[in-house]
């Protein structure tokens, strides 16, 4: 009998339809039934021995929450009935947006997620705020829950393994030759999914919770794309060939199939070709190879609309180019198409987001460092100066959009433009996580900038600064480490001092000023965590809340189980309102 092995994961969704993901123990035909009659139908697809679906769900009323079981081959597998985890849990339910011109979009969003351990096990990282946030939408099935989730980076750690990962690997192969206890193809990888994704409060979340993503470098390995000799250094290894065409692969299959819109995936030629093939795989491994040497070839970026909210979620690994004195973070056509998506009829949304895996502003202190390294490495001071820029590019993981000073000034004329004028939107909000930390920062296009400036701190008013007000909301991670080094580093950071020392090292490098000037108006906060955006009309309100381990479980909930670890619960750090 065909099982269910992973999913069911919600992923696209509009007013009228909806797509969902399966993973299955063998090849056969999966079905989503929902309560009202909608549904629909898919034949799985093969790849490396795994079967997949991708249902696309139909005759979807806006504004409801409908409940839906999956069914393989005509037997029910979601809800698992056999399965205790899962009793206590509400229905799965696909909510529709309304049709309302002022229905409100709630957006939750975080990244750097590792797996939470079995339950009943120590948690070495402290609670997840996945499961803060499954809990109180498990509570309370008819209260507040987003509208979708962002997940913005590191979904799983290819290179940094929990010790049930590495039993795993060391039952397959020896250990001792590379890569060692990190996963080295593609079996492995559907491993670190299984691990992230089959803990029953994270599955029923995602099932029922609609999710957006897009990968960093930890999702393939630590400092992926940092530079042209990193690359070449990789590429001489034995094993990076097959573990980044495995990463690759996985991603397409785990995360951006689900990115897509029904209308995207029909004319998706290499879904197609997946599709209709008996096995899918040297296809998908073609395709994976020629992404990774030509970043040109392949868009992982994509555009969503909820409502009058843009989001334009932006691929800041794989669409770099590398060679020193090309350097940028978007090669020339996703560049072309981040400004076109931004500007495409503007009056039709009140808010823009750009999801950016790697935060655009940063501490002033890591900014210069990361645009003096860029000037060290590219040769203007010397050899030996390139030789020390690169070390300390690779050493202190120095490759956000400061190490791309093109590309950050390219951003910046991106927001201003697209947040100026009659059409302008209310905020333009770049959403981040990769740094461990969570603030807020805003910039303003002041007259030493090459941007439009007003210089007031929300870059309004009298100047010729964006009327959009512009914020940078960095939140992560979800689910990690944040040892006392990051803690002290990103506080000293942000501080008048560090500032200072950046204005030294920037001056030595002659890399001249940024276009904007930014300033910390909120954080740094440190600990598991999820921001989310409400916005309704042209107001938004940001909240940042911090998971903890509740002193008793809540009724009801999968933690009130016997065995079950304890719960972890959302608390409120900050709730402000960004516009009116």
């Amino acid at each position: 009998m065909t099982g269910l092995r992973l999913g069911p994961l919600l992923r696209y969704l509009d007013g009228s339809s909806a797509t969902v993901w399966v993973e299955t123990s063998r090849p056969g035909t999966a079905e989503v039934r929902c309560a009202d009659g909608s549904g629909g139908t898919a034949r799985t697809f093969q790849i490396a021995g795994h079967h997949y679906a991708l249902v696309e769900v139909t005759g979807l009323t806006p504004g409801t929450a409908t409940p839906y079981e999956v069914f393989l081959d005509r037997t029910r597998v979601w809800p698992p009935a056999e399965d205790e985890a899962f009793a206590s849990l509400p229905p799965s339910v696909i909510a529709t947006p309304g049709a309302e011109a002022d229905a409100g979009v709630r957006v939750a969003f975080g990244s750097c997620r590792w797996a939470s351990p079995p339950a009943g096990e120590p948690d070495p990282v402290g609670p997840d705020a996945l499961h803060g946030l499954a809990a109180r939408i498990a509570a309370d099935p008819g209260g507040e829950r987003p509208d979708v989730l962002l997940l913005l980076g590191d979904q799983v750690y290819a290179d940094e393994t929990s010790d049930a990962t590495r039993a795993y690997l060391a039952a397959r192969r020896d250990l001792a030759d590379p890569p060692g206890d990190q996963v080295a193809d593609y079996e492995e990888y559907t491993h670190l999914y299984y691990e992230s994704w089959l803990d029953p409060l994270v599955r029923w979340l995602l099932s029922t919770v609609p999710t957006c993503m897009v990968f960093d470098d930890h999702d393939v390995i630590d400092d992926w794309n940092t530079s042209a000799s990193w690359v070449a250094d990789m590429r001489a290894t034995s094993w990076w060939g097959e573990r980044v065409r495995s990463g690759l692969m996985s991603y397409w299959v785990y995360q951006h199939l689900g990115n897509l819109s029904p209308r995207e995936l029909a004319a998706d030629p290499l879904y197609a070709s997946v599709r209709e093939r008996p096995d899918g795989t040297d296809v998908l491994r073609a395709f994976a190879a020629k992404a990774e040497a030509d970043a040109a070839s392949v868009r992982w970026s994509y555009r969503r609309d909820f409502g009058r909210v843009r989001l334009l979620m932006v691929d800041t690994r794989a669409a770099r180019v590398l060679t020193e004195g090309e350097r940028v973070m978007l090669d020339p056509a996703e560049a072309a198409w981040l400004r076109a998506q931004a500007l495409d009829e503007r009056g039709a949304y009140d808010h823009l987001l750009i999801g950016t895996s790697l935060p655009w502003l940063l501490p002033h202190l890591v900014h210069d460092v990361e645009g003096w390294s860029s000037v060290l490495a590219r040769g203007d001071k010397g050899p030996r100066w390139a030789r020390f820029g690169e070390w300390l590019r690779r050493a202190a993981d120095l490759e956000h959009w400061a190490a791309f000073p093109e590309s950050f000034g390219e951003l910046a004329e991106v927001i201003a433009e697209a947040g100026t004028g009659p059409d302008a939107p209310a905020t333009v909000c770049v959403l981040s996580g990769d740094v461990h930390h969570a603030y807020v920062a805003e910039p303003s296009w002041g007259a030493t900038g090459r941007g439009r400036g007003s210089g007031d701190g929300r870059g309004r008013g009298r100047g010729r600064g964006p009327d959009a007000r512009v914020v940078q909301l960095t939140c992560s991670p979800v689910h990690n480490s944040i040892p006392l080094s990051i803690r002290l580093g990103f506080r000293f950071g942000w501080s008048a001092v560090a500032r200072g020392l950046g204005r030294v090292v920037a001056r030595h490098g002659r890399s001249g000023r940024p276009p904007v000037k930014w300033r910390r108006t909120g954080g740094p906060w440190f600990g598991n965590q999820l921001m989310t955006l409400t916005m309704r009309g042209r107001s938004a309100v940001l909240r940042l809340e911090h998971a903890r381990t509740a002193k008793s479980p809540a009724p009801g909930t999968v933690a009130g189980r016997p065995g079950a670890g304890p719960e972890a619960r959302l608390r409120t750090v900050t709730e402000t309102e960004l516009s009116g």
